[in-house]
């Protein structure tokens, strides 16, 4: 065993760094290392906005020695396996690090091989995306001058699962002021049967889908993309489009599922990849069958290992993946963190799926949707006092929520352990 920590944490995003500044107004003398290679911190909600540019994306991004809480160790090496047995995890110089307790926060990864040619379309500057480069997603937009204009989203979980409606709104919103509208044939293709799951929310979205004129398309899971050709291929998995059929010329012959396959030629295509636990927490002996850290939906606990937790987007929870979720998470891994170093069981178990969406519909209206995993829309209280009476329509100071108070409460609040 090269060193020891009282506790190690895995990431320095937004549920790492949180954790750790929380644990340390709890006790200042903890022994805390945060494992992270990268020198950046990006808060990536605002990249919404500098896709329609609406944000400067320089105002996203900080370096990590400033946001490291003080009191924390920071290493800036990568975890390439879990040794938990040992209580120990091995980093890619091949040190290996002893730990009492670990919290498991490195988020997650795009994995552009899941969709053919993907990886190709995205090098090639074919396929725009948000979650890689807005600045980019920002020229496409601005370079529009007409024809098909095609949103979508994988059929992985991916951050903020609106995201990828949000920058479709904006841009219908650039081409209505741009005179594109009558142009613009805009189609937003999902793998889900619904625009949002919770009902108050797609009521008021399906208002705006109808606004913008904009084709609806539930079922549809994009599988493939030819660059060349400028063609989306997407696999219609709706029931009702794949009723059963018997092949004729032989009556010996099963009735057998018929599969849609679905071709669309796109003049801009903005997608959100396919994502996935990184790595070396997929091929861990941690991750439940879908490949996520396998904790209790309601303490963050490991369901295997008591000294394991983990929380943000790693998690295997049936909720969004945000950092709103991380907000009402960190506290309840903190507390269950402090009793068991007290001696106490971690029965901490009120996180309830807690998640918010911001859903930006055009420039300087938002909605705002906060639910839990019974997909009950739960406005928070808070929102009174901005004189905002239902959350669930759209609203200007929403906007001026999403666009200054939620970034700055991020930096100067969240990542230094405070209640927001």
């Amino acid at each position: 065993m090269d060193t020891h920590y009282k506790i190690i944490i895995i990431g320095g995003g937004t549920a790492g760094i949180m954790t750790a500044a929380q644990l340390l107004k709890k006790d200042q003398n903890l022994e805390i290392a945060i494992i992270d290679p990268a020198k950046k911190h990006y808060y990536q909600p605002a990249w919404t906005l500098v896709g329609a540019g609406a944000y400067d994306f320089d105002k996203t991004v900080k370096p990590m020695k400033e946001l490291i809480p003080d009191g924390c160790t920071w290493i800036k090496q990568s975890v390439t396996s879990f040794l938990p047995e040992q209580n120990s995890i091995q980093l890619d110089n091949g040190e290996i690090l002893g730990y009492d307790y670990l919290v498991v926060a490195c988020g997650l990864v795009n994995d552009l091989s899941l969709i053919e040619g993907l990886e190709e379309a995205v090098n090639k500057g074919e396929v725009c995306s948000n979650y890689i480069d807005p600045n980019y997603t920002w020229q496409c937009i601005q370079n529009f001058k007409g024809g098909n204009a095609i949103f979508t989203q994988p059929t992985t979980p991916i951050k903020c699962g609106g995201a990828p409606q949000k920058i479709m709104y904006l841009a219908c919103d650039y081409f209505k002021k741009n005179n594109l509208s009558d142009k613009a044939n805009v189609t937003f293709a999902t793998p889900g049967t619904v625009i949002f799951g919770v009902k108050v929310i797609a009521d008021t979205l399906m208002k705006v889908i109808d606004r913008y004129n904009i084709n609806f398309k539930p079922y549809y899971a994009p599988v493939k993309i030819d660059s060349k050709k400028k063609i989306v291929t997407f696999k219609n998995t709706n029931p009702k489009d794949n009723e059963c059929v018997i092949n004729q010329g032989d009556s010996a012959d099963p009735a057998k599922p018929m599969e849609q396959f679905v071709e669309m030629h796109f003049d801009l295509l903005h997608l959100a990849p396919p994502q996935t636990a990184p790595k070396f927490v997929k091929e861990s002996t941690l991750v439940n069958e879908a490949g996520w850290l396998d904790v209790d939906i309601n303490s963050m606990q490991h369901k295997k290992f008591a000294n394991i937790f983990g929380l943000g987007d790693v998690a295997g929870l049936p909720t969004a993946k945000t950092g709103a979720a991380i907000r009402k998470q960190a506290p309840v891994v903190v507390d269950n963190l402090m009793k068991l170093m007290e001696h106490k069981t971690a029965d901490n178990k009120s996180y309830e799926g807690y998640s918010s969406c911001p859903l930006v519909t055009g420039y300087g209206k938002m909605v705002l949707a906060e639910f839990n995993y019974k997909n009950e829309f739960t406005p928070d209280p808070k929102l009174k006092q901005m004189l905002v009476r239902d959350s669930s329509k759209e609203h200007w100071r929403l906007w001026l929520l999403k666009k200054y108070i939620l970034p700055y409460l991020y930096w100067n609040k969240m990542l230094k352990g405070e209640d927001v």
